[in-house]
């Protein structure tokens, strides 16, 4: 405990996050200089690094993440494999800064979701929601040396909350302006979009998933080509969009229910997946692909049309800002901003926030303000019944 309070009464700290999404194709670990905390908190990247998972372990994983498929032994065995990954990309990090491990103060780690389930389901006369995110972080504390941060989802569900999405914290903290209306998107497997009105506290942030982000375009890249995902929306490119499976693909109920609300493979993967293969079956694939790409960017319009134009009280969104991996695909970013327009569409990088490393970032900073005491969910984002500091501290 002794170690607990050196760490906090530090002025300067340097943390890792680390983040592995829904796509589960790599381990994202970068290290913040972190100073003060809540409003007060500023940070500077120091360095960045992607730990790629070994072959085989994603399709592993996602063998093991949905109902029916899984088993208690294998998801045991995943929890400490995981975190074992998770502590490879900590050391590889540090040893590409040249740093001492003594001198990392804290890391941060979301864990890897397999499950989420924010709905309440009632079991012996209790209401519950639950997530399970593997890579124990006591684990990854023990193999590492360096205090860990995990387990943030847990915290807000015990609350009544849907546990996610997390990094509107974070986007307040980076984003939150005096004089623009912004809406900051990160598109990773699931995309999610935070609304940040000009002069905002943290209590008016408005946020939510809005549904598939780059999952579904990149199952289809593999199921037709073998690859992990659509280069910059090569392939999109080339195909032509097919309206009706388009209108067939925006009849999930998801898409009308309303915030809060939290989503992942649970409504959007392997059976989502085949059926738009199987109505599809004699369009082309870059034809398919060109539908689900425009997909992401439809749900994303529609979303903000239905829940946060009305946030804005008839004021003009000034800018969207745009993060994670399908920041990178440019059919993605073409139709945002054919949707969106007159606001600016641009990504975080210009705002000093790498699109690579925002969410690794925003488990730094998360961990900062659960050594720190905060509260760092936010209720009208997550529905938890009040805000409650995060995660649990693995010595």
């Amino acid at each position: 405990m002794t170690r607990l309070e050196q760490i906090g009464k530090k002025k300067e700290k340097l943390v890792i996050g680390l983040m592995s999404g829904t796509s589960v194709d790599s381990i994202d670990a970068v290290l913040v200089k972190v100073r003060g905390s809540g409003t007060s908190t500023t940070f500077k990247q120091l360095a960045f690094h992607t730990q790629r998972y070994p072959k085989g372990f994603k399709e592993f994983v996602l063998q093991n993440s949905l109902p029916g498929t899984g088993s208690v032994d294998t998801i045991s065995a995943l929890n400490i494999l995981c975190a074992t990954f998770f502590a490879d990309a900590v050391l590889a990090l540090i040893k590409k800064t040249g740093l001492s491990i003594a001198k990392i103060d804290l890391i941060g780690s979301h864990g890897q979701t397999i499950h989420h389930v924010p709905q309440s389901r009632s079991l012996f006369g209790k209401n519950i929601r639950s997530t399970l995110q593997i890579g124990d972080p006591t684990t990854i504390a023990k193999l590492t040396g360096i205090v860990t941060v995990g387990n943030f989802r847990t915290g807000d569900m015990a609350l009544g909350g849907q546990g996610a999405p997390l990094v509107p914290y974070f986007d307040f903290l980076a984003f939150r302006s005096s004089r623009l209306n912004r809406a900051i998107l990160n598109i990773g497997g699931i995309a999610n979009i935070t609304l940040l009105k000009k002069n905002c506290a943290a209590n008016d942030v408005f946020a939510f998933d809005t549904g598939p982000g780059n999952m579904i375009v990149d199952a289809l890249m593999k199921h037709y080509y073998g690859k992990q995902f659509d280069r910059h929306g090569a392939a999109a490119a080339k195909g032509k969009i097919l309206p009706l499976l388009l209108r067939e693909m925006m009849q999930n109920p998801y898409f009308k229910k309303n915030p809060p609300k939290s989503t992942g493979r649970e409504l959007f993967g392997a059976a989502f997946i085949e059926n738009i293969i199987r109505c599809s079956a004699k369009s082309s694939a870059n034809d398919v692909i060109a539908t689900a790409t425009e997909f992401t960017a439809l749900t994303v319009y529609d979303q903000f049309s239905r829940f946060l134009r009305k946030q804005l009280g008839g004021q003009p969104l000034h800018e969207l800002i745009i993060s994670g991996g399908g920041s990178k695909n440019d059919m993605i970013i073409g139709s945002l901003k054919k949707y969106f327009l007159p606001a600016s569409v641009c990504v975080s990088d210009e705002f000093g926030i790498p699109s690579d490393s925002k969410e690794a970032l925003c488990f730094a900073l998360l961990a900062n303000e659960t050594l720190c005491g905060n509260p760092s969910n936010i209720p009208s984002v997550t529905g938890a019944s009040r805000g409650t500091i995060l995660g649990t501290i693995s010595l």
